[in-house]
């Protein structure tokens, strides 16, 4: 398995993200704010140089990281 630049909580936003999960179920998935889910995921996308959060999702897919 490729090391990823993310932390385990980041990778797991985004493997609710490709199960096909909304930001206000993964924020109550995760007992978070919608807005916390979205920071974060802005945050993931500025790390990986990505512009979507779906880009996000498929960048750690090819990495057999979700």
């Amino acid at each position: 398995m490729v090391k990823a630049p993310l932390e385990r909580e980041e990778l797991d936003l985004l493997r609710l993200l490709a199960e096909g999960l909304s930001v206000e179920a993964i924020a109550r998935r995760l007992d978070l704010s919608d807005r916390t889910v979205r920071r974060r995921l802005r945050s993931i996308c500025d790390t990986l140089g990505c512009t979507t959060p779906i880009q996000a999702v498929v960048w750690a897919a090819r990495r057999g990281l979700v």
